[in-house]
């Protein structure tokens, strides 16, 4: 599966503790996050990698596969020098960064998660037919890989702090995937923002309020276990 798996397109901006990016099934860095990246960067190096399919990573010669997508994610950001961080995870990504903290506990220092789930409920997988025939075929495979996925049994695993931001009015999303996140990982803050699912574009302020505040409250508890910045500075 490894070598069916491309190299990710990463860039890398900011300065200060690392913070990697999962992005949406279908979505982009770009398109997802685009109007947050300034005040991201302001006080974090943030690694932001595109799935295979997405920007300008060549599509994956084999169908996605959870662990694959983690490691690979991870990976574009130790390649980098940055060893340890913080990820944040919106929708698909949120699955994602979950499975990494479990699979990689000795980089990831603590996530966000965003518009998240465990397992689509009914009420994606309704909505994978025309989503999936409304996209460029080099999309279809993030699409195809959300029947298979549940992090459920994950969720106990993961030991670093963590924040869950859902969005009440979403659309695609229903907010009480959001809630399971929050109930099911030991420790976790919940928190809520009146949008539909790319609170990131719809409601940035909004959105990034609580966020920047959570990451900030890391930094302030001190101490070398927080998220590193680049080897080297």
């Amino acid at each position: 599966m490894r070598d069916s798996f491309p190299a990710l397109a990463t860039t890398v901006t900011g300065t200060g503790p690392g913070l990697l990016l999962a992005h949406g099934a279908t979505g982009s860095i770009e398109g997802n996050f685009a109007p947050v990246l300034p005040a991201l960067a302001a006080a974090h190096t943030v690694v932001a990698p595109d799935y295979p399919g997405s920007g300008r990573t060549p599509v994956a010669a084999a169908p996605l596969d959870l662990d694959a997508l983690a490691d690979a994610v991870v990976d574009s950001a130790v390649r980098r020098g940055v060893g340890r961080f913080a990820v944040l995870g919106f929708s698909l990504g949120t699955l994602v960064a979950v499975r990494a903290a479990v699979r990689h506990p000795e980089r990831v220092t603590a996530l966000v998660l965003t518009a998240g789930f465990a397992r689509p409920d009914d009420h994606l997988l309704g909505l994978l037919p025309g989503w999936r025939a409304a996209v460029d075929p080099a999309l279809h495979p993030h699409i195809d890989l959300i029947p298979s996925l549940d992090t459920t049994a994950d969720l106990a695993g993961v030991a670093v702090p963590t924040l869950v931001v859902a969005t009440t009015a979403d659309s695609m999303v229903l907010p009480d995937g959001s809630r399971a996140l929050a109930a099911g990982i030991r420790g976790a803050r919940y928190t809520e923002v009146d949008s539909d699912h790319v609170v990131m574009a719809e409601r940035p302020d909004a959105w990034l309020t609580p966020v920047l505040d959570f990451l900030h409250s890391l930094s302030l508890a001190g101490g070398r276990d927080l998220p590193g910045g680049r080897a080297g500075g």
